[in-house]
């Protein structure tokens, strides 16, 4: 990974915040709902956020790209000829935000030479901040604290009485009982945020997060990931192949990811994959 200078990140860690606290401050008052997909919503604060981060990414990063979410004219940038990529989701987590619940997320992913190498995740109704990368570590700042490089606690081993694992409701309703079936034991639990779902299993409280409906784009995964990597996780499809980024694994129209998503402690892939694999093909 390039250098993320010390003021930069101080710098990136400002704007990410400032925005999440803005999203919460205009929550308390109405605000517009649209639905633009199938259980897919998006609000006038996504869009405004978007924009004010857009811009700040931009001027901070003039020679980089910059992919929102909600700007579909900015994913030509994945096809263009930057050497990294800033992606962005101003609100991850949308329908906890639309319905008052805790968990969303201001999130910003780098992505240099199609691999996740840095990233920031905001949860606004905590004031607490997770950020690192590649060859840097993983880090925590809460409220005007400083930050502190996190505590990584890897949890126990998977057993018949100890198995958490982190799953959306889409997920679970589809290959839930299949996976209970061939995992006894297996305690499911969910919250909004794909990005603070993977922060559920980076900080120990879960063993593994799987994703299998195919609706993350890179705005959801880059940042994340390179926090799961910068903390020794594995990220890898269903099948055992590495998360790919590249335009081969990657939608040309959504920039959603083709490949299904495991990320987990070491032992925990070894030990469920398969079995994964094996729910899986029973419900496809």
């Amino acid at each position: 990974m390039e250098r993320i200078t010390p003021e930069l990140a101080r710098q990136i860690q400002q704007i990410v915040r400032q925005c999440g606290l803005q999203a919460e401050q205009m929550a308390a008052a109405p605000f517009e709902i649209v639905e633009k997909g199938p259980e897919d919503y998006v609000t006038n604060i996504d869009a405004i956020l978007d924009r004010q981060l857009s811009v700040a990414f931009s001027n901070l990063f003039p020679a980089d790209g910059v992919i929102t979410e909600e700007d579909s004219r900015s994913r030509q940038q994945f096809y263009d000829d930057y050497s990294r990529l800033w992606c962005i989701d101003p609100l991850d987590g949308t329908e906890d935000f639309i319905w008052g619940k805790r968990n969303y997320a201001v999130m910003v992913g780098l992505l240099e030479k199609y691999q996740p190498t840095a990233g920031w995740i905001y949860a606004p109704t905590q004031d607490r901040m997770y950020f690192g990368g590649l060859d840097w570590g993983v880090f925590e700042s809460v409220g005007d604290r400083p930050p502190e490089a996190l505590s990584i606690i890897q949890p126990a081993p998977p057993s018949t009485e100890f198995c958490p694992i982190v799953i959306g409701h889409r997920d679970q309703t589809r290959y839930g009982a299949a996976i209970a079936q061939q995992i006894p034991g297996v305690q499911f639990y969910s919250i909004g945020s794909f990005g603070l779902k993977v922060m559920e299993v980076v900080c120990g409280r879960a063993g593994l997060y799987l994703y299998f409906n195919g609706r993350v784009k890179l705005w959801d995964t880059t940042g994340p990931l390179a926090l799961a990597k910068a903390a020794g996780l594995i990220c890898c499809s269903l099948e055992g192949e590495p998360i790919r980024f590249s335009p081969d694994a990657i939608d040309p129209e959504t920039l959603a990811h083709t490949q299904s998503i495991l990320i987990g402690w070491p032992d925990y892939i070894e030990q469920l994959r398969p079995k994964l694999e094996v729910a899986a093909s029973l419900q496809n």
